[in-house]
């Protein structure tokens, strides 16, 4: 099972300023976050329903929730949080945290 946690970032107002702060503050703390298994970022995604596409889509998982919980609750975590509020000033963001269920392809009968 996975732990995922994604912030979906709506369009900034700046543009230049999100994706600056973005990439030399916010995405080298997230890299710290202890146990991290996988940072991900996908930009100009489009809901399944609705018109608004979220601008940045950031993806980031652990192999369960405790560890999950553990890197949020840890000094780098916490510092995460407080950049990701600095973040809201330039864009609105939502996020969640979800599992992951892991399944391995079955094996044929008779192999």
């Amino acid at each position: 099972m996975t732990a995922r946690f994604l912030a979906l970032y709506e369009t900034p107002a700046d543009i230049e300023a999100f994706e600056r702060h973005y990439r030399e503050v916010h995405i080298p703390l997230g890299r710290r976050l202890p146990g991290l298994r996988r940072y991900t970022v996908s930009r100009d995604v489009r809901a399944v329903r609705g018109d608004a596409p979220y601008y940045l889509v950031a993806e980031l998982d652990w192999d369960t929730m405790d560890d999950l919980r553990a890197a949020f609750a840890s000094p780098e975590g916490r510092a995460t949080a407080a950049d990701a509020a600095r973040l809201q000033e330039l864009a609105p963001m939502r996020s969640m945290i979800f599992t992951v269920r892991d399944t391995a392809p079955e094996t044929p009968p008779g192999e």
